[in-house]
Formats: structure tokens, sequence, C-alpha cells
């Protein structure tokens, strides 16, 4: 048992308590967080292979991504549907892996928990405080951060195992370093519609074959426009005044169950001493704690954990469930700096002293139980406007009589076609609800959404119009824009052919031509991306001449002369980075050829 191995002054157990601890006890601290991530049937947004993804999965993964601070929060629409992608491709790889027989052991795991860099503290050991503030930080349970770790090392696995059945030959290295190292100097001047006398003149049969030869530019997609109510739990609780005796009742009832420092006293019975000789010589340690001798004298006088006992009786963080009842019943009834009786377990008896409660003080707990309190508050005016809503909207032909009866407030959208809502429409799955056969042919509401554990919503489609090509007249002024540009462009063009051909000729131009020399591919240079790309497609020129080009450019067209073309250092360094860029680049190749492939061969549902 674990207290043997404690008798036994192991040391070994450190990583099994705090990892026991931390996942099979520790959802205390995030129950709520467990519920929003197996909640009551929430909507399923896709399916792959009949394998459902929840539309809470893709939320989790959205709040976690906003709350690392990895995305802008103007982003997060844009998320949504990235993130959907992302876990069906994830969805794809654990399943081809475990089809493969791929397995992680529950000790792996452990192992592999206790080790990771993330949870140590300055000395480099595991920090269970620091394991359970960065898993609450990124919105993670203990359950739900092994269970996903499982499923990451799965596809690691797989993809380093592909990764590492593909490799580079070494002409090759050396041949893409000398590239990646090549230097070239150029020269360049820009033409933009100031440097050329360009007369634009667009008639009425340029535009139509513009417009003709643009169809697709000028295609509007099939549209609705929606309307849609909503219940959100947490504005509701926004509303609600909570007291301060409630905060201090809700404090006191958390840390009711609230992770705690413990330190102990064990003295043992069995082969050694019989049982009353263990309770004889505890009621003695105990009394001497009782006459005011301190807690590690004692331990360190009457102890057989002869491990703890070295470090005043600590036992470290503990959390309820994981000594069993009789530890629980007394450890969690102690406030601070209080001594239990005697405790009888395990063939010993225990003195126990909580030290430190784990986790947040009162102040730092304030504003997150004032939440807790007033979302409890709220829970059953919550579950019953979310029942009429199911019952009213369900039996209504129009949504604003729902709204009205509800107290909500009636949303509508301008035109919006698939994919283009923004807001709470956005979420995926939902606009595809008002593009539903039932909502936008039939006309009904749709069926009450579950977007979370906090927020429901019903739609319905107040107008409708196909897909169609915009007629001329429509689009006149966006038409005439593109051709008079094109026109522009076209002359500039001209003209940079006329310069190339003189220069070409060795005719003199006066050209004010601005320098780049020794330019690689890596170079930290102001110029133009697009520029630098097209000077080094250009081919080699011969000794003491120069090559021409012309490059369009979003403002214009540049004229280039490409001097000269040398090769850079070549150091050990460079070879390496090289090498591994195209290793790295050959492994997300044949990584993204299995994910093409189980994408093609897949039943997926979105």
């Amino acid at each position: 048992s674990m207290l043997q191995s404690i008798r036994d002054g192991s040391r070994s157990w450190g990583a099994k308590i705090i990892i026991g601890l931390m996942v099979a006890a520790m959802a205390l601290f995030g129950v709520e967080s467990l519920f929003s991530v197996f909640g009551s049937d929430p909507n399923e947004v896709a399916s792959v292979n009949g394998e459902p993804i929840m539309r809470q999965d893709v939320e989790l993964g959205v709040q976690r991504a906003l709350r690392s601070g990895q995305v802008p929060p103007e982003q997060e629409r844009a998320l949504r549907n990235d993130m959907l992608d992302q876990l069906i491709t994830q969805t794809l790889l654990t399943q081809y892996a475990e089809d493969g027989g791929f397995h992680v052991s529950d000790a792996q795991l452990d192992q592999m928990i206790v080790s990771l860099p993330e949870f140590h503290d300055q000395d480099g050991r595991f920090s269970a405080e620091l394991f359970r503030n960065r898993l609450a930080g990124a919105g993670y349970t203990p359950l739900s951060f092994r269970e996903e770790l499982r499923v990451d090392i799965k596809r690691q696995h797989l993809q380093q195992g592909l990764a590492f059945s593909d490799f580079s030959l070494p002409s090759e290295e050396q041949r893409l370093a000398d590239l990646q190292s090549q230097q070239r100097d150029f020269r360049y001047v820009m033409l933009n519609a100031e440097d050329v006398e360009i007369d634009v003149n667009v008639t009425d049969e340029q535009m139509q074959a513009y417009y003709d030869a643009n169809q697709s530019r000028f295609e509007r997609p099939e549209q609705v426009r929606v309307e849609y109510v909503l219940i959100d739990r947490q504005a509701m609780a926004d509303d609600v005044e909570v007291d301060e005796q409630a905060l201090r009742e809700a404090w006191r009832e958390q840390n009711q169950s609230a992770d705690r420092r413990v330190s102990h006293i064990m003295v043992t019975f069995g082969d050694e001493r019989s049982r009353e000789e263990a309770e004889a010589l505890a009621s003695e340690a105990l009394a001497s704690l009782e006459e005011g001798e301190s807690f590690a004298d004692t331990a360190a006088r009457y102890s057989d954990d002869t491990a703890s006992a070295e470090d005043g009786g600590d036992l470290g963080v503990i959390s309820r469930g994981f000594f069993g009842d009789a530890f629980d019943e007394s450890a969690f009834s102690l406030g601070v700096g209080e001594t239990s009786q005697l405790v009888e377990m395990d063939g010993a008896f225990h003195i126990l002293r909580v030290t430190e409660l784990a986790g947040p003080s009162f102040e730092e707990q304030r504003d997150a139980l004032a939440q807790d309190v007033a979302l409890s508050s709220v829970n059953d005016e919550f579950n019953e406007q979310v029942q009429r809503l199911i019952d009213e909207s369900f039996a209504a032909d129009d949504l604003q009589s729902v709204a009205d009866d509800l107290d909500l407030t009636l949303e509508r959208t301008e035109w919006i076609a698939r994919g283009e809502g923004e807001g709470v429409l956005s979420e995926p799955g939902v606009l595809d609800e008002a593009f539903s056969a039932d909502v936008l042919e039939e006309g009904y509401n749709s069926e009450v959404i579950e977007l979370d554990n906090d927020r429901r919503l019903v739609l319905r489609v107040a107008e409708h119009r196909d897909a169609t090509v915009l007629p001329l007249e429509a689009v006149r002024e966006e038409v005439e824009q593109a051709v008079a540009a094109q026109q522009r462009q076209e002359a500039l063009q001209a003209q940079a052919a006329e310069l190339i051909a003189s220069l070409r000729e060795g005719e003199s131009v006066e050209l004010e031509w601005l320098e780049a020399n020794d330019v690689s591919r890596q170079s930290d240079t102001t110029l133009p991306q697009s520029l630098v790309g097209e000077v080094f497609r250009m081919p080699r020129p011969d000794e003491g001449e120069s090559v021409y080009r012309a490059v369009n450019m979003p403002q214009g067209v540049a004229v280039v002369a490409l001097d000269d073309v040398s090769v850079g250092e070549v150091d050990e360094q460079m070879t390496a980075f090289v090498a591994q860029m195209a290793e790295q680049l050959r492994a997300q190749s044949v990584i993204q050829g299995l994910i093409d492939d189980l994408r093609s061969e897949a039943e997926i549902e979105r």
C-alpha cells in the first residue's frame, strides 16, 4: 500500500502520490470545466468515421487558445472554423494510430507528466502547485489534460515514425546549403502611374468584356437574413447582487474539500509492537504536542515514517479521497494549524496537522466565488427559461412572439451567406441550421442549439435569396476601376519592356537605380519579399554582364538588373540547419500526404 511505502522510508512514492492526487481527486478544482467537456448531450458539429466532435470541444479549444494569448480576440471567429478543422485532422490521426495498435500506458503518462519542465520549480523538481495552476490557467482538469496528453503522444509517435522513414542524401544537403547561402547583387527601379503618361479611357465595350471574363468575381452567393434569440446564463448572473455572507459561506464550503498540506506522525503496530503498545506510544506523542513540544521534534522522536519525519512530518499537498475515509474525515475537518486526535488506519495510528490550504486566499478567490454564487442563484431561472424556449419556439410560427413572452431581445442580421455569420452565428454549425431544410425551406424555427453549458439559441430565416450573378449595372463602378487599373498596369509593363530592350542593346538609359548588394534568401531586408523572390528566380548572368527582368508589383512594375551571383560562406551550422529544415519539410510532406489520404477515405460530416 501507499502507507507501506511511506513506512519503508521509500522516496519513490513522490511521483505516484502527486499524479494520483492530481488526477484521481483533484478534478475538485475543475468540476465545472469537467461538465463543460462532458456536458449533457451537446450539439454535434461534425463526425469523423462515426466519431462525434462536439460544439463544446471546439469551444474549449478556442477558449484555451484565446486564454494562452496565442490568438488575438478579434480572430475568434476565424479561429472557430480552424479549430474544427484541426479537431477533424487530430481525430483522423488518432483513429489511424489506434488502428495501428499504438498504446500509451498509465506509467508512461505519469513519467511524462512529472518530467515536463513546465511543471518544475526553480530547483528542477516537479511542483504540484505549478501543475495545478498551469492546468487551471489553460482550462484543463487533470483528467482532461491526461487524456489529451495520451492522445497527443500517440499522434507524436505516429508522426515521428513517418518522419524518420524519409531522409536526404548528403549531396542534396550540400546543394541545399549552397542555395540557402547564395547571395545576389542587383539594381532596381520602380515604375508607377506618375512616371508614365497614361491615357486611361474606359469604354463600355471594355467594361462588358471585363465583366464577361470575370463572372466569378460578381457572383453573389445564396444569402439569408436571420433572426435569433439567445439565453445566456452568465449574462443573467451579471445582474445578481451577491452578499458578503454568501461569499464567505461559499468559501467555507469550497475549502471543506480544498487540497491541504498535511504533516503526520505515524506509529505502526504488527510484528514489532502490539496495537495497545502503539496506541499508548501515539497517545504519549499527542500529549507531548499538547504540552507545547513542536510537531517537528515530536515527529522526529515518535514517527515510524522516517522519510517524512526528517522533514517535520510533511506529507505534502493532499487531495480528498487519496488516503481513504478515515484520513479524510480527520484531515478535512481541521483548520490551518489544528491537530487531530489519533486516527487509526492501515495498521498504524496517525496524528495529523494541517499546515496550509493549497490554492488562493479568500480575497484572491472573491471574484470567482462571486461569479459561482451568482451562476448558482440563476440556475433554476435559466433552466425554466430554456424549457419555455424549447416549448414555445417549437409551437410558434414566428420568433418575435417568443422573444416577447420570454423577455428576450430578438436579434436581426443583414444579408449573410454560409460561413459569414458574426458573433454567436460564427460558432461551428450554428449558421448551418439556417440553411437546413426545416428552417430554410419549411420556414420553421430551429431546434434549441446548445452553444455551451451557459448559452442556448434559436434562429429562423426572415428572408432568403438564391445565388445569382449581379448585373453589370450593379457593379459598374467596381468594373470601371478594375479596367482602369488594368490599363495603367499594361502601360507600365510596356514602358518596362521598352527600357529593358534599350538596356539589352547597351543603349544609355537615364534611370535612378537603387542598389541591393549581398542579398540572400533569408536576409533581414526592407525590400518587398515578392521582389526578392523574383530576383532569386532569375538566371545567373555571365561574368561582367547583367540580366534584366520586369516584375509586377502591387503598386506598379519594377525593372530589375541582376549583376552578380555568389555563394556565401557555408559553415557546419548552416549545413545542419538546412538539413534539418529539409527533413522537416519532407516529414511535413509525408504527414500531410497521410492526412490528405485519410481525409479522402474518411466519412466526414460537418
